[in-house]
């Protein structure tokens, strides 16, 4: 690092450098002095102490706009390439590699904060927040894919099965369709299903309650699905019985 410093006039002279308390006037010189050949300072705190100036002082820098800060402590000049020329060979590049990518040299030598286009990348957030807000609407809601999701058929095909009268616009309901087609099942199975526990359930006054959209398009739709209608029967008193499935409730079978 050069251990020669310059100042310019057109900086040090202006109204807005001498309006400016002695102290924090000294404690500019000194960080110029103190500030590698880039510029970049990054123990300002020290030679506040050195010097007996404050925070007051520093911050009052920054606000005049003599210092640029970084968010890691580290502060640059701004007008150090005004005040300061180093030859090629006596010159040493500053460490801080990241913070003066942050910067551009304007024509008059000063350094200033590069502006960042964040338009793109607000654009991006925003839809990204309303597209996760439409996906959280949707899963309660089962309002998403209408064209994909046969909903009214699969439940008119229950209704028309077991007599019932659900709704297809029910959101309960459409949230279990919806949850089953996107685990990859389609309209067949959804018929398969009703068809083999209508052929179980149906005649049998202890399970028929459980032949809604709860129960069928559950967790258990899989399970259902690889049953064999044409070889399970009804249960009968005695089964029921001997089964365990006289302990279960109505949430055992959703």
């Amino acid at each position: 690092m050069a251990q020669r410093r310059m100042f310019s006039k057109k900086v040090t002279d202006t109204d807005t450098f001498l309006d400016m308390p002695l102290s924090t006037q000294a404690l500019y010189f000194h960080l110029n002095m103190h500030a590698d050949d880039d510029g970049f300072i990054d123990n300002t705190k020290t030679i506040q102490r050195m010097i007996g100036s404050s925070d007051d002082d520093r911050k009052l820098l920054i606000a005049k706009q003599f210092l640029l800060p970084f968010d890691n402590g580290v502060v640059v000049i701004k007008d150090w390439r005004v005040h300061n020329y180093i030859q090629g060979d006596r010159y040493h590049k500053t460490q801080y590699i990241n913070e003066k990518s942050q910067l551009v040299v304007e024509e008059n030598n000063t350094y200033t904060k590069r502006i960042q286009d964040v338009s793109n990348m607000d654009t991006q957030v925003r839809l990204g927040k309303d597209r996760l807000g439409k996906d959280r609407k949707d899963i309660l809601s089962g309002s998403d894919e209408p064209d994909r999701i046969p909903y009214k058929e699969i439940v008119d095909y229950l209704n028309k099965k077991t007599g019932s009268k659900y709704r297809s616009s029910g959101s309960k309901t459409k949230t279990l369709i919806k949850a089953r087609v996107h685990d990859g099942f389609e309209l067949k199975d959804f018929k398969q299903v009703i068809d083999i526990k209508t052929e179980q359930w149906l005649s049998d006054q202890k399970m028929n309650k459980f032949l809604r959209p709860e129960t069928l398009f559950g967790t258990k739709f899989e399970g259902y699905l690889n049953e064999n209608k044409s070889t399970r029967q009804p249960l009968t008193d005695d089964d029921w019985t001997r089964s365990s499935i006289q302990t279960t409730t109505d949430e055992d079978w959703r």
